[in-house]
C-alpha cells in the first residue's frame, strides 16, 4: 500500500469519526462544517463523498454492521431464548445510544426500506431465535416469528425516538428496550423484568 493510499484512507477514516460527532451534536451540519472539524478542505471531503447522503448512507452502514457484530456477540453462548433475545437487545442497545440521533438522522435520507434492508441479515438471525422460542413454548404470539421480528425491530426504533425527545433517559432505554421486547414475545412482565434486571446487574 502506499503512502497516499494509507494516507487517503486515514483521513476517509478521520471525516467519518468526525462526521459521526458532528452530525450527533447538529444533525443539519453541513459538509462545510463537518471538513472545518476534520481539518480539511471541503475538496477533500467530497473527494470521499460525493455528497451529504452518500456520507450518511455510509455513516449508517458502518452503524448497521456494528449493531451486527453486537447482536451475534450479545447472545453468543446463550441457549435458552428469552435469556438470548434480552442479552442481544442490551448489547444491541450499548451501540445504539451512541447511533440513536444517526438512524433519526438517516430516516430523512436513506428512508427506513434503506435501513431495514441493510438489517436484514440481523433479522434473519433474530426469526431463528424467536422461532426457536416459538417451538419451545418460551415465546407466545399470535404472529408468526418473521413479522414478531419486524415488531421487535419497530419498538427499538421507537424506543431510540423516545430518547432523542427526551421521553427516556439513554441511561434506562437498554433495560426498557429488553423488557418490552419480551413481553410483545409474549413472555410474562414479571419474569421479563426480573431477566433483565438479573443480566444488567
Amino acid at each position: 500500500m502506499t503512502t497516499g493510499t494509507s494516507r487517503a484512507d486515514a483521513n476517509r477514516r478521520r471525516i467519518l469519526d468526525v462526521a459521526l460527532a458532528e452530525l450527533l451534536r447538529d444533525p443539519d451540519a453541513s459538509m462545510d462544517q463537518i471538513a472545518r472539524a476534520a481539518g480539511v478542505v471541503r475538496r477533500t471531503v467530497y473527494g470521499h463523498f460525493p455528497s451529504r447522503e452518500a456520507l450518511i448512507s455510509t455513516l449508517v452502514d458502518e452503524a448497521v454492521e456494528a449493531l451486527s457484530a453486537a447482536h451475534a456477540a450479545g447472545r453468543e453462548d446463550v441457549r435458552e431464548p428469552a435469556e438470548a433475545v434480552a442479552c442481544s437487545v442490551l448489547a444491541v442497545w450499548e451501540i445504539a445510544d451512541r447511533y440513536r440521533l444517526l438512524v433519526a438522522l438517516a430516516q430523512r435520507t436513506v428512508t427506513m426500506q434503506g435501513i431495514r434492508e441493510r438489517l436484514a441479515p440481523v433479522r434473519k438471525e433474530s426469526i431463528g431465535l424467536l422461532q426457536r422460542g416459538l417451538d419451545d413454548g418460551v415465546f407466545s404470539s399470535p404472529l408468526p416469528a418473521p413479522a414478531l421480528a419486524y415488531v421487535h425491530e419497530q419498538m427499538l426504533f421507537a424506543v431510540m425516538e423516545a430518547v432523542n425527545d427526551g421521553l427516556l433517559t439513554a441511561q434506562e432505554a437498554g433495560r426498557c428496550a429488553a423488557v418490552t421486547v419480551l413481553t410483545a414475545a409474549g413472555v410474562p412482565a414479571s419474569k421479563a423484568t426480573a431477566l433483565v434486571a438479573k443480566l444488567n446487574a
